[in-house]
């Protein structure tokens, strides 16, 4: 009986686990990683936020003799909107700026990936600032959706 009640609470931990996992919002690109990558650099730096940096991990994996599939990180953000953010909760400055995943699964579909907000505001008990997270919202949508759909 306790084997089983262990096992149980491991079952559930790991569903728990597996849950906050999915605290990233997915959207499929109709282009490669590199295109893709490309052109969410090209509309943050158009629409005047702040673009950090580009971490292509597939390139530092092959620097030190391992291969990944194409893997490419963009972290940018905009001080007006994270600032308040972490006035709210200092602890969300962990999570910011804000970062954009693209890669390319096993099946060679490309992918970007970030940040949910609402993971956030749950993750960092964020309270007083739903106007900001629903921006980032809007904001990650919008940019996300013109840099992975395809252009007719």
């Amino acid at each position: 009986m306790k084997v089983h009640l262990n096992l149980l609470a491991l079952s559930a931990l790991m569903t728990f686990t597996v849950q906050a996992a999915e605290g990233l919002i997915k959207k499929p690109s109709a282009y490669s990683v590199t295109e893709t990558a490309d052109r969410f650099e090209q509309l943050v730096n158009e629409k005047k936020l702040t673009f950090f940096t580009r971490i292509d991990h597939a390139a530092n994996a092959d620097n030190v003799s391992l291969s990944l599939r194409p893997t490419t990180t963009l972290i940018f953000g905009n001080p007006k909107i994270g600032t308040p953010l972490m006035q709210c909760a200092p602890t969300v400055a962990i999570d910011l700026p804000q970062k954009a995943l693209v890669w390319q699964d096993d099946k060679g579909q490309v992918w970007l990936g970030y940040n949910d907000p609402e993971y956030l505001k749950t993750r960092h008990g964020i309270e007083g600032c739903d106007k900001y997270l629903k921006k980032i919202e809007t904001v990650l949508g919008s940019l996300s959706d013109r840099v992975t759909q395809q252009e007719h």
